[in-house]
């Protein structure tokens, strides 16, 4: 439990440099551990979803080296793992649990997979589902959660599978038990969700079609050990992007950050919400990246639809305390999603930041959140809680800059799911 932080009345300023990517950081493990030869990760994220995507692929024989943000992986093939002499442990990271159950799911023995309380309660059979309809055999609890095994199988078939929701990580499931797959396997999209699983399969030499929402992958023989670059993660960097917004007197920049345009999402909502984003774009030669710049401006309340989310969807929360700030109200819909993250990041949102006089409402897919509202404690003093969620505590530490009156936080801890040092980095920029 710790007290937070009101911004001082010079605002925030100055730049920042956050984590690399997560999802990105998944991805370049899974695919370097497959792949045949060395790959090198820079800006790694050494956050503890991450660690236990790599404690997973040791555990399966892959020799792994850590230098601080530095990871060097030696691929095996995806035909060369070890069998584990222990469960598989994925800690609270449903994007581990959900990805390795498509890499995983053609293995010459049986795996068990085990994950926190938290993870646990979070629905995998729109996983196991179209897996198995390739051939797959992986047990679940009776109600479709952890733990599970994820049985013996020789063979997969590919398929023909229309996403009924945005997601990337079904899609990259499917897409990652398609390159294992006899025949071709196809995924349509009616909405685009993120997209780095299909670019790193082409920069780790593989084949794939994208097109007009269809992807199509066969069989890969053998991709190759790459060099990886992993920008900031957009994710991380919203946190900033909201304080600068609407924490008076504030200048910001955030370096190095992913712009990927099935991620940019946050920048949208907040430019049709009235805020001008200085984008400086830089020199890759992986995913798109920028310096973010951002000044403390007035924004106007939005709808959020359906179309919306797959490109924001774990910057609701943030987007959310944006609009507390903006003048008329907000309307977020089509966000079920929400409900099955680390926590039901509606209800979650909704009780925060009612506890430091937020005016919002509750709906089935998302909320109305009504603007203009300043944000202050009742009797001087409120106690927020993270509910283990990493971006719920994050949000709460940005509500605490422009909230009248103590505030508290209680399970500060889970911000080390995705961003270690969050709280130094804010109060860097408070000096």
């Amino acid at each position: 439990m710790i007290r937070l932080t009101h911004a001082p009345n010079s605002g925030l300023n100055g730049s920042v440099n956050v984590p690399g990517d997560k999802s990105i950081s998944h991805r370049a493990l899974m695919f370097g551990a497959i792949a045949n030869g060395t790959t090198v990760i820079k800006n790694f994220l050494t956050s503890d979803d991450v660690l236990h995507t790599m404690q997973v692929f040791r555990d399966l024989g892959v020799n792994i080296e850590q230098n601080g943000r530095m990871v060097t992986v030696y691929g095996k093939g995806i035909n060369n793992f070890s069998a584990p002499q222990q469960p598989l442990d994925m800690g609270n990271s449903g994007t581990s649990t959900r990805l390795l159950m498509g890499l995983l799911s053609k293995q010459p023995f049986d795996m068990s997979i085990i994950g926190d309380d938290s993870l646990s309660k979070r629905p995998m059979v729109r996983v196991s589902d179209p897996l198995a309809k390739m051939g797959a055999n992986i047990q679940l609890t009776s109600n479709g959660t952890l733990p599970g095994v994820i049985k013996t199988n020789n063979q997969l078939l590919g398929i023909t599978y229309v996403m009924p929701v945005a997601s990337a990580q079904v899609k990259s499931a499917i897409l990652l038990a398609g390159i294992q797959a006899e025949g071709e396997t196809c995924i349509i999209e009616k909405n685009p969700s993120r997209d780095h699983t299909e670019r790193m399969l082409k920069q780790f030499g593989g084949k794939i079609s994208v097109q007009d929402g269809i992807i199509k992958v066969s069989r890969q023989l053998s991709l190759k050990g790459q060099c990886i670059n992993v920008p900031s993660d957009i994710s991380s960097a919203a946190f900033f992007l909201v304080a600068g917004l609407i924490t008076p007197n504030s200048k910001l920049t955030i370096k190095n950050v992913g712009i990927n345009p099935t991620r940019d999402g946050i920048i949208k909502i907040l430019t049709r919400m009235g805020a001008k984003i200085i984008i400086d774009k830089l020199d890759s030669d992986g995913e798109p990246v920028a310096d973010l710049t951002v000044t403390t401006q007035e924004l106007k309340g939005i709808e959020i639809t359906a179309e919306d989310i797959p490109s924001a969807v774990d910057e609701l929360p943030i987007i959310a305390l944006a609009a507390t700030q903006a003048k008329g109200d907000t309307i977020i819909s089509g966000a079920e999603e929400l409900r099955v993250k680390e926590t039901d990041r509606i209800a979650t949102v909704v009780s925060e930041l009612r506890k430091v006089g937020a005016q919002i409402d509750e709906l089935p897919d998302g909320m109305i959140i009504h603007g203009g509202t300043a944000l202050k404690v009742v009797n001087d003093s409120a106690l927020l809680l993270s509910h283990g969620d990493h971006r719920i505590a994050m949000m709460n530490a940005v509500a605490a800059l422009i909230t009248t009156g103590d505030v508290v936080l209680e399970g500060e801890d889970a911000m080390s799911v995705s961003y270690p040092g969050f709280l130094e980095d804010l109060s860097e920029v408070m000096k």
